[in-house]
């Protein structure tokens, strides 16, 4: 379980492919602190680490994390969002986050508004049934409010503080990023449709 509070930054640093699976060392701040069998969210994806030691660290995704996923897209020299798993005790400053992508979408602008940002995200597989305005969501392991939704688009709005911390400061149009719509979300409509 995760806040979608941002940790720290990882720099990928290596990628293999063997197989269907994908090993990625990261290089960031808190790899001197994790432990193998540490779950770790990387862009909102939860793996498991692998091994780790005063430099970096290596996880492993499979090909269902591949393909629900950016993580194909990754590449050598990248900057992505890491968080380690909630303690029992502490805040939650964010909202509750699985660390379980539920798909990808596509940034579709970028608007700068005198130190805030205004991005848009949009997608055919956008479920706005799980989406509400003012409501949470997660975006690259980010736990951000929604601004506004429709039926194939939503937007958020970054504070300079998150856009600074957060590999938000290098997305582009186009870019594919994860999306974790909220747990309770899913859990109120499952139980409505059965």
């Amino acid at each position: 379980m995760f806040t979608g509070i941002i940790e720290s930054i990882g720099l990928i640093k290596a990628i293999q492919k063997q197989g269907e699976n994908y090993h990625y060392t990261v290089t960031s701040d808190i790899s001197k602190e994790l432990k193998i069998d540490q779950s770790v969210a990387h862009n909102g994806v939860c793996l498991t680490i692998t091994s780790c030691n005063k430099l970096d660290h290596k996880v492993t995704a499979i090909k269902e994390t591949i393909q629900k996923t950016n993580m194909s897209h990754w590449k050598i020299g990248q900057i992505i969002n890491l968080e380690r798993c909630l303690k029992i005790g502490d805040r939650l400053d964010g909202h509750m986050v699985q660390g379980h992508v539920d798909d990808t979408i596509k940034c579709s602008s970028i608007c700068e508004e005198g130190g805030s940002w205004r991005i848009v995200f949009e997608g055919k597989n956008i479920n706005p049934r799980l989406i509400v305005d003012k409501g949470s969501i997660c975006i690259n392991g980010v736990s951000l409010t929604v601004v506004k939704v429709a039926k194939d688009f939503l937007e958020v709005a970054i504070i300079p503080y998150t856009y600074e911390n957060t590999n938000f400061k290098e997305l582009k149009v186009n870019n594919l990023v994860n999306i974790e719509y909220d747990i309770l979300g899913k859990y109120i409509l499952k139980n409505i449709i059965q």
